[in-house]
């Protein structure tokens, strides 16, 4: 049969031990609750004839291309503490490396717990649940399918039902029908996923093995297949049975192997030929072979290339139809449960720490994880594939929640339904989801997570949350996470806070394991079971959901002792002192080189205000290994600019520096003018510094109306071309959103008020309307231009008197005139390529709210053949006042 032919891969867990055997299009395990130890028989010899293996030639790091101070090399960096902290680093990820290799098969295995860890429905009717709580006494699942009973489900004693490290194990059997027998099979398995609308096939199981026995064996190999125990009993009955021998004088001495084999041979001389195995080698001519008869080389050979026999185990299972009616669901689906344990400290009731789906405070009942597990006919099935990366990100933040016009909590369908369109026609290609992951306090916006393989239930079904990434996918849009590894929720009933009775279970103990301000609790990185469950949730979501990347946030919580409050100076020594946590820099080293590994095209992006060095290098050269980083530096300086600083003030020189960053690491940074912090945490948008005197009714309301205008766009334009390979805005921003978002709490009587998004602006003629427009042609000039893909400028120009900037990226010329009150009739600034250049965006549009002052005949300017800047041509071009152009190379003039 060809499905004999089909290979098998074999997969182990340490934890829980199970065989894995993975088939086209499915897979299906078969698991068994106590651990077990696998040795290969061939790998084991005989005493005395132990082959000693070859001494292989060890490859050393620099041979693999590993060099733990390669990126300080490569930028000519010389620090002998730093180098020497990057180098037992190094040693360090070897280390522990080392020691998951100890328990795992590799990184993936490491990075892939959810396969195990929680509910999974098993083939052999029935649920299997694991959970880690080292530090308990008994384990139960308690829930509405059993009456909350504590002693219904629960774990069996032993390594049946725990084992060293902490893990728990229980088996929830189905309930057989009423009128319904017990299968004949002991390890009768159901399809639940493929063939699910097929019954029982009606083939006997003696009918199944028998066409097994006498297709798959050939004559005499399945002797010993059918009567394994035949020759132990016969050899029992000789020794032990009334017959044999009563004493030890009476036990003859057994004759070596010649001897008996001679005596065998002799009897069987009338036998008719076989293909069973030949027993002709008697031994390999070695003393103490005496009791060895070897098996024929060939006939051994032969017998190990036969295929197992995978097909007919495959017919003895049956469809989805024929459980449903045999057996009820030990847990339905949408079933509420929750897991007990028995602690030092007493009985507790948590929220299972690897629940999928979780409602988190249920009109003020405790919170309870909901089993999610519909039938495969309703189960949600993707339609698009992944979008292809693009080469420069363009981001729009958002949160679900707020994403509505109602003052309501909106949905995962509200936002596929109305702002899904809005991104893809406002020229963005990623969508970055902020508070999808449950979290107890909606007006944490999602960062004190509590359940992190959760998404959030407030927003709708784990089914409505693929569809949201799936309809994105068909847009062409890419979907980034906001995940915070970096710190946890403190809630004990619903999060991981004292989740077995214990302080030290995911988290540190006494100061350590709570944030210096924010009082959330701390992960223990250097716990190998911690970093299980952390590493195996990035894995998740990408598996589970298709999510494309991951915005990690606040690194610098989590890589400091001191949680990044301190003040840094940019010495090296501040990022190798005793206050770095190095378990935490390797936990980030191991995320980065397996998510990039099992999901070759994901995105990760850091965000740390320290500026940690070698963020975005590849981990081989003693990086991190992130793909960008963010540039916070950008958003703070435009919020003391617009709130503190007087207009005619600004530095221009500032701006560049800051908007630029460090240049060695600028080819990965990602910048935005603000992003949620501003809207959210406590501050104001920019549109409301701007636009709230015109609000508050002021007389000179054009006035303010225009400054405001001119600065909004200026921004953001001079943001995004001047910046790296990535840029991100936040939803309702790029149309200058008039109001901050408050979330419902009891200072504000939960008021949901200011927790929406005021789409109906855009429908409007007039200022939101033109910002959207302007924001939109933005997106559209990098489409075009591939702006963000090019070079890093060459910024040539910086007067500060004039408050002018003007740098040039690939064929584009960008010209800025801060000046809050001067213009210019024919500014001259330096172009090095002598043609023509065509204007291409201006700020002053009439439709984007402009003046117009530019007229269509000033559009293309023409090189005047004089030296400036520093270059061998210049172009003199006119600059209202708050004003901001590019022009494009349009004709090279051959000179």
């Amino acid at each position: 049969m060809t499905s004999l032919s089909l290979s098998t891969k074999f997969s182990l867990y340490p934890n829980s031990t199970f065989l894995q055997f993975q088939f086209p299009n499915r897979t299906q395990r078969i698991s068994f609750p106590k651990k077990t130890q696998i040795a290969c028989s061939a790998t084991e010899q005989p005493k005395g004839q132990q082959k000693r293996p070859k001494k292989k030639k060890s490859v050393t790091d620099s041979e693999k291309g590993i060099d733990p101070v390669g990126f300080l090399t490569k930028f000519g960096i010389s620090h002998k503490q730093f180098s020497q902290f990057l180098r037992e680093r190094h040693k360090s990820l070897k280390d522990l490396t080392d020691e998951i290799f100890n328990r795992h098969i590799d990184l993936r295995d490491m990075a892939s717990g959810f396969e195990i860890l929680g509910i999974h429905r098993h083939p052999e009717h029935r649920e299997d649940y694991m959970e880690w709580a080292p530090g308990a006494r008994y384990c139960a699942l308690v829930g509405d399918f059993n009456g909350w009973s504590p002693t219904e489900n629960c774990a069996r004693e032993g390594h049946f039902g725990h084992d060293d490290y902490g893990y728990w194990f229980i088996i929830l059997e189905d309930k057989l029908r009423d009128g319904e027998k017990p299968d004949e099979l002991y390890f009768q398995q159901y399809n639940y996923i493929d063939d699910y609308d097929k019954g029982d096939s009606g083939v006997p199981i003696e009918e199944i093995f028998k066409k097994a026995n006498d297709e798959y064996w050939e004559p005499g190999e399945d002797r010993f297949i059918k009567n394994r125990y035949e020759i132990p009993a016969k050899l029992y009955e000789q020794i032990f049975g009334p017959n044999g021998p009563q004493t030890l004088e009476e036990l003859e001495e057994i004759p070596d192997a010649e001897t008996r084999y001679k005596a065998w041979k002799e009897q069987h001389k009338d036998d008719l030929p076989s293909n069973a195995p030949c027993y002709d080698v008697i031994d390999n001519g070695k003393e103490y072979d005496i009791f060895n008869v070897v098996l024929d080389p060939v006939s051994q050979e032969k017998f190990r290339a036969k295929k197992p026999p995978l097909a007919y185990w495959l017919e003895t299972r049956k469809g989805r139809q024929a459980w449903l009616k045999k057996y009820s669901p030990c847990i339905p689906h949408g079933s509420k449960y929750r897991v007990y344990f028995n602690t030092p400290s007493g009985p507790l009731e948590r929220v299972p720490a690897w629940a999928t789906y979780v409602q988190p405070d249920a009109e003020g009942e405790q919170a309870f994880a909901i089993h999610w597990d519909p039938p495969p006919e309703y189960a949600y099935k993707w339609k698009n594939s992944r979008p292809k990366v693009p080469k420069s990100l363009r981001i729009y933040e958002c949160h679900v929640g707020i994403s509505g016009s109602e003052p309501k909590i909106s949905s995962f369908s509200d936002f596929i339904e109305k702002v899904l369109p809005h991104v893809k026609e406002a020229g963005y290609n990623t969508i970055q989801l902020i508070g999808v992951i449950e979290h107890k306090d909606y007006f944490t916006v999602g960062y004190r997570a509590t359940n992190l393989y959760a998404v959030s239930s407030r927003y709708g079904t784990p089914d409505d949350f693929k569809q949201l990434v799936d309809e994105a996918h068909g847009l062409g849009l890419l979907v980034f996470l906001d995940i915070v590894h970096s710190y946890s929720a403190a809630d004990e009933m619903v999060g991981l806070s004292l989740f077995d009775g214990t302080n030290d279970c995911y988290f540190h103990t006494g100061k350590r394991g709570h944030h210096k301000y924010w009082g959330t609790r701390m992960f223990k990185y250097g716990d190998l079971d911690v970093l299980h469950f952390l590493l195996s949730n990035l894995n998740w979501w990408p598996t589970e959901y298709q999510i494309d990347g991951f915005h990690f946030h606040s690194l610098s919580s989590m890589m400091y002792t001191h949680n990044g409050f301190a003040s840094f100076t940019g010495d090296l020594e501040e990022y190798c002192n005793q206050y770095v946590d190095k378990d935490a820099l390797l936990y980030l080293i191991l995320a980065n080189e397996i998510l990039h590994a099992l999901h070759p095209d994901i995105i990760t992006i850091a965000e740390d205000a320290t500026f940690y060095p070698g963020l975005c290098e590849p981990t081989s050269q003693g990086g991190l290994g992130f793909d960008y980083c963010v540039n916070l530096s950008v958003s703070e300086m435009w919020s003391s600019f617009l709130e503190t600083v007087p207009d005619h003030d600004w530095s221009m020189r500032k701006i560049v520096n800051t908007l630029m960053g460090n240049r060695k690491f600028a080819d990965k940074t990602l910048v935005y003018a603000e992003n949620h912090n501003q809207s959210i945490s406590g501050g104001r948008s920019f549109a409301e510094i701007l636009f709230g005197e015109i609000r508050d009714g002021s007389h000179d309301t054009e006035k303010l109306l225009l400054r405001g205008c001119s600065l909004h766009k200026m921004i953001r334009l001079i943001t995004l071309t001047i910046g790296g390979p990535a840029y991100l805005n936040f939803m309702g921003n790029e149309f200058g959103h008039p109001e901050r978002v408050e979330f419902p709490m009891p200072s504000n009587n939960f008021s949901f008020s200011l927790a929406k998004r005021r789409w109906d602006l855009l429908a409007k003629e007039g200022l939101h309307r033109n910002l959207f427009i302007f924001d939109q042609d933005l997106m559209n000039l990098d489409e075009n231009e591939r702006v963000l893909t090019r070079v890093l400028p060459s910024i040539h120009h910086v007067n500060d008197d004039n408050m002018v900037i003007a740098y040039l990226r690939g064929p584009l010329l960008f010209v800025f005139n801060f000046h809050p009150t001067d213009s210019y009739d024919g500014y001259r600034i330096g172009v090095e390529e002598a043609g023509e250049y065509q204007l291409v965006l201006n700020t002053d549009e009439i439709k984007y709210g402009g003046q117009g002052l530019i007229k269509d005949d000033q559009y293309l300017r023409k090189t005047i053949s004089k030296r400036g800047d520093g270059l061998r041509n210049c172009l003199e071009v006119p600059m209202p006042s708050r004003t901001a152009q590019v022009y494009k190379l349009s004709r090279i003039l051959r000179i």
